[in-house]
């Protein structure tokens, strides 16, 4: 069962003055290895003079460069696409025999490529302190990791910064509060420090209303809703890149759409580029709408969808006894008058002759 969902994203620079742009490296579409199935996606951009060329970074992420020929009063950047919903079991996958119990050692092979996202910032006191609290007893790998993304969520308590950048380890344990992005990148070195790869994560987060309220645990959102958002991703041999959400403590599921991952925050963002300096404003707005929905358990047919397919069932009853009737040498009652059968053997169809009634 799936619901499929109409995302928009604009973002808008207004500026006082015709500006140039130098090129600008857009990070909205989604990843390669995206699990959420995309159905469409489309990008437009304003100015209309512009050239864009399609790439991928070097970690296969998609990217357009877009080049402007005259300076530009208004700089916009439009995003449609349609996501297929459907429940993903973020456990589903199997892990290399050597790497099922934590702490375990990359092969060799495995270290020359994940040496990116093996790089380690300096640890700080805070930093230090609170990694040594990490315990190193050997346990399950996913045990493990659940319980860092969890300890994670409930000791950084989330906020929205609109501040660019990402404040480091340090200042996020300080404060014992951050963005997202601030949060993400915690964990991001903190696995690092333990010897496991992991990368940043930037991308939409697509969040519905559950048909029912939940019993028990977090009661979702209290409407459809969308936004940017990011987290981490931890690299487990036999299993591959696996989604960490230190905001939530939970893993990644369909409702994560990544853009891009990267070994460093600042290669992730979702607009870079230089202009001209000026007086600018800035938009920014997001929505998601359902476009279909598939019935289910928690969500079944609605009456008026109910008298349709009854309308339709009768319909498709009352054609194929005509049929039948056909085959049987009868036709049915019309109003006042029936069909003499076989047909006509001069006119090849059948003669209606009056009945009365």
């Amino acid at each position: 069962m799936s619901i499929h969902v109409a995302l928009n994203h604009v973002t808008q620079y207004r500026y006082d003055r015709p500006v140039a742009l130098s090129a600008q490296l857009v990070r909205l579409r989604p990843a390669p290895h995206c699990r959420t199935r995309i159905l469409s996606y489309s990008l437009r951009v304003l100015p209309a003079k512009h050239f864009i060329n399609w790439q991928q970074d070097p970690q296969a992420n998609y990217l357009a460069r877009l080049v402007f020929t005259e300076p530009t009063r208004e700089f916009r950047v439009e995003v449609d696409l349609v996501a297929e919903m459907a429940v993903l079991n973020p456990f589903d996958f199997f892990l290399a025999p050597y790497a099922e119990q934590a702490p375990f050692e990359y092969e060799s092979s495995e270290l020359l490529e994940l040496a990116p996202f093996l790089a380690r910032s300096p640890a700080s006191p805070a930093f230090e302190q609170y990694l040594a609290g990490t315990a190193r007893a050997k346990t399950r790998t996913i045990d493990f990791l659940v319980a860092l993304n969890q300890r994670v969520a409930r000791d950084i308590r989330y906020l929205i910064r609109m501040e660019p950048g990402v404040q480091t380890p340090e200042q996020t344990l300080q404060l014992a509060a951050g963005s997202c992005r601030d949060s993400s990148w915690l964990l991001v070195q903190l696995l690092r420090h333990l010897g496991l790869a992991a990368r940043f994560v930037s991308g939409y987060l697509i969040q519905l209303k559950p048909d029912v309220k939940a019993l028990d645990g977090p009661a979702g959102p209290t409407a459809d809703f969308t936004d940017l958002h990011a987290w981490c991703e931890v690299y487990l041999p036999g299993a591959g890149w696996i989604g960490l959400d230190p905001t939530s403590g939970l893993l990644a599921g369909e409702g994560h759409i990544p853009l891009a991952c990267t070994p460093e925050p600042s290669a992730a963002a979702p607009i870079s580029g230089a202009v001209e300096e000026s007086a600018v404003q800035f938009e920014h707005r997001m929505s998601v709408a359902r476009i279909w929905e598939a019935p289910r358990v928690t969500k079944p047919y609605t009456d008026v969808q109910w008298g349709e397919i009854e309308r339709l069932g009768a319909s498709r009853l009352s054609w194929r006894w005509t049929i039948q009737m056909a085959r049987n040498g009868t036709a049915p009652l019309s109003g006042r008058t029936s069909a003499v059968w076989p047909p006509s053997s001069t006119t090849g169809c059948a003669i209606a002759t009056p009945r009365r009634a």
